[in-house]
């Protein structure tokens, strides 16, 4: 099961994904229609399936129209939190090889943080059911306001060194009344990150993800599969630029979800009844690895069969928005 979030009549409603061309409306947005699952005891699935109407929308149309939001919000962007982690996957296989035979020869003394950080990954980021893994790396991106609607343009901080994409599957969550997480689906993610200052030093890490991301269109809905295939590719005036093939799923991937979301979900503060996290899950893909350097108006597209419509979202002129910014005192 598949579903997107619309504006049909001027309210956001959940929409299941029929086909390529046409989408089920929904009596409801998705965040609804979630909070209604947990407070009945029924699967997500049953409650998508028996709010749904007898109206249908044209997928393209809806995007031609630029009514086309991302699949889960919050009503108060400030009750949406948006966060990630890194260093999670294998990446191919033979940068999985190199990456473990470094790991190995090399003395504790030799390894790099991000070295280390993936290497108690691969040997401890899979536990056994009930038990705690490896910690992996962990950053925070923004509240809702960050979160760009499929199609639409990602903004480019004046103030930014870099504009570039991260082909991601991100986890969408929303918290009960008793503070417990339950997560809704997955969906394709673009977590779009300024990948020079995060070379210049590790530890500018934070300031490198505070930016804009994007999520969906669909959101699939129940588990993932293990393996996923998916292409990541720059469209520039109508041309490739670059492309890449990408892997995700647990089976490329050094953490379990489950571990991943044990290390968000255990602090107090993310379980706070009502809110919606979107987290993302870490790549191993990125074009600035192939020394591309993006322009305006160019145009990533994230794609993953098994999520029904590509993630695409072009890319606006850099803003102004780089002078001073001074604190007045009351």
């Amino acid at each position: 099961m598949r579903l997107i979030q619309c504006l049909h009549e001027g309210r956001t409603h959940a929409a299941l994904v029929e086909n390529d061309t046409t989408v089920r409306l929904a009596n409801g947005d998705t965040y609804s229609l979630a909070r209604s699952a947990m407070a009945s005891g029924k699967p997500f699935s049953e409650v998508i399936e028996a709010s749904l109407t007898d109206t249908r929308l044209d997928y393209a149309d809806l995007i031609a129209t630029q009514r086309l939001l991302p699949p889960l919000t919050h009503a108060d962007p400030a009750h949406c939190l948006v966060t990630g982690t890194g260093l999670t996957h294998l990446g191919s296989a033979d940068t999985r090889s190199a990456m473990h035979t470094k790991a190995q020869s090399a003395s504790e003394e030799e390894l790099t943080d991000s070295m280390r950080m993936f290497k108690l990954g691969v040997e401890g980021g899979k536990p056994s059911p009930g038990q705690v893994g490896a910690q992996p790396e962990w950053f925070y991106k923004g509240d809702g306001d960050c979160v760009v609607a499929p199609e639409a343009e990602l903004p480019w901080p004046g103030f930014a060194e870099d504009a570039g994409e991260e082909p991601e599957l991100a986890g969408l969550y929303v918290i009960d009344d008793q503070g417990t997480p339950h997560r809704l689906g997955f969906a394709i993610g673009n977590e779009f990150s300024d990948h020079v200052t995060e070379r210049f030093n590790y530890l500018w890490l934070a300031h490198s993800k505070l930016r804009s991301c994007s999520f969906g269109p669909e959101l699939l809905v129940g588990e993932l599969p293990a393996h996923l295939e998916g292409t990541s590719r720059i469209i520039r005036n109508g041309n490739t630029l670059w492309e890449k093939p990408f892997l995700t799923g647990e089976d490329n991937m050094a953490h379990s979800i489950a571990n991943l979301e044990h290390h968000h979900f255990k602090y107090h503060s993310f379980r706070r009844p009502g809110d919606v996290h979107v987290h993302f899950f870490g790549t191993a893909t990125l074009s600035f690895a192939d020394n591309i350097r993006v322009e305006p108006g160019d145009r990533f597209e994230i794609e993953l069969p098994a999520f029904g419509r590509s993630l695409r979202n072009p890319l606006a002129t850099p803003d102004d928005d780089n002078d001073v910014v001074t604190v007045n005192t009351l």
